[in-house]
């Protein structure tokens, strides 16, 4: 009996180690491995972010002489380091009928355009911005002359001509006119389609890239409709954009104007 009372006694003692050994072992294991959990999240902590390299890019402003004097901005083109550097393309911007060369300039366009290697010159058509009206400008040829004096003025040649909405009065004249003077044609809703024949528009070689948003069913989708007569085109359709689809989704348009612009030789 007292034989087995004794075994009982140290196989109850051994359980109760077990017991004790099974409590005791994680809070041992978890005040040994803390320290070091708390140096890596200081580590973390303590590590500055990489920072994110920025190119200042100037944009100057100036007027030209004339009738209607012409206000611009411009951007020149520069490379990863902000130097001033030789453009790949020149790029003349026009604007619609509640904007201003400004808009260019406040979307980003024109500094996204200059840190890609290309020259932006964003013009303030006459009555818009600071540039005054004229009463000389009531024919399609005297905006086409208005256009051609914006550009051998500051030494344009062979530009790409980007041009929303109102300004259809302007660069499709000039297109249907002096389309061999263009490299590229970036048209966005633009008025005036509607006032050309099929031939016409057939005629043309420029590369153009077409450009409106999808909400757009009345001026985008009409002008979509007539430029797409033209042979050597590509089209960018931005979805839940209404008319001015670059201030809907500039990102989205930015994109697509250098990817164009990238294919241009």
């Amino acid at each position: 009996m007292n034989f087995l009372r004794n075994r009982l006694v140290v196989l109850g003692l051994v359980l109760l180690a077990t017991v004790l050994l099974y409590l005791l072992l994680p809070a041992l294991r978890q005040g040994s491995m803390e320290p070091s959990l708390e140096g890596q999240r200081v580590g973390l902590m303590t590590t500055p972010p990489p920072q994110v390299p920025t190119i200042n890019v100037s944009i100057r402003t100036g007027q030209l002489p004339g009738d209607p004097p012409l206000f611009f901005r411009e951007a020149l083109p520069v490379d990863a380091a902000g130097r001033q550097i030789l453009p790949r393309l020149q790029v003349v911007l026009l604007h619609g009928q509640a904007f201003t060369s400004k808009t260019w300039e406040e979307i980003g366009t024109m500094a996204l355009l200059a840190t890609n290697g290309f020259q932006a010159l964003a013009m303030d058509l006459p009555g818009y911005g600071k540039s005054p009206d004229s009463d000389g400008l009531k024919t399609d040829q005297s905006r086409v002359d208005l256009l051609s004096r914006f550009m051998e003025s500051l030494g344009v040649r062979a530009p790409v001509l980007l041009s929303p909405s109102m300004s259809g009065h302007y660069s499709i004249p000039f297109l249907m006119k002096n389309s061999a003077q263009l490299h590229g044609f970036i048209p966005i809703a633009p008025v005036g389609t509607r006032s050309y024949t099929p031939q016409q528009y057939q005629s043309i070689q420029t590369p153009t890239l077409i450009v409106f948003g999808a909400l757009d069913t009345n001026l985008g989708a009409q002008s979509h409709k007539n430029l797409i007569q033209l042979p050597n085109h590509s089209v960018l359709k931005l979805e839940g954009a209404r008319h001015a689809c670059y201030m809907d989704k500039p990102r989205a348009f930015h994109q697509g104007l250098i990817d164009f612009l990238g294919k241009l030789k």
